[in-house]
């Protein structure tokens, strides 16, 4: 029924699920050094953090292909999902003015501005959305 919604929703799940969520859960600190990270020499807390980030957002990503197939009857999902992305959106930036992380982590505040302004507009478009 809310087609532009649904392809929304299947876009950011599969980029999300296989650009953050497994390589997190599966290989953090391979993820790590791709992303320009400098690891340290104790890595098991730094594994730790990577793989319960990664168990998250594989939740999230499964919760957004189902929320995909009905967007109305979801709407809890996309709002979890708007929520994330806003904070994700605000740590990079706060990285990024900070001086804090490597470049590659900069370049993901438009992937994050990308979820947020777009599924903002689109979840205004639900019937019972909070916008």
């Amino acid at each position: 029924m809310y087609p532009g919604v649904s392809w929304f929703l299947w876009i950011v799940a599969v980029a999300f699920f296989l650009g953050s969520a497994l390589p997190l859960l599966l290989v953090p600190l391979r993820w790590g050094r791709a992303f320009g990270w400098t690891l340290p020499a104790e890595d098991r807390f730094t594994v730790y953090l990577g793989r319960c980030l990664g168990g998250v957002a594989v939740v999230l990503s499964l919760a957004t292909f189902r929320a995909a197939t009905a967007p109305a009857s979801y709407l809890g999902t996309l709002e979890i999902l708007l929520g994330a992305a806003t904070a994700l959106l605000a740590v990079h930036i706060h990285g990024a003015l900070s001086g804090g992380q490597p470049w590659q982590e900069n370049a993901e505040i438009a992937m994050y501005a990308g979820i947020v302004i777009p599924g903002l507009w689109l979840y205004a478009q639900l019937p019972g959305a909070l916008l």
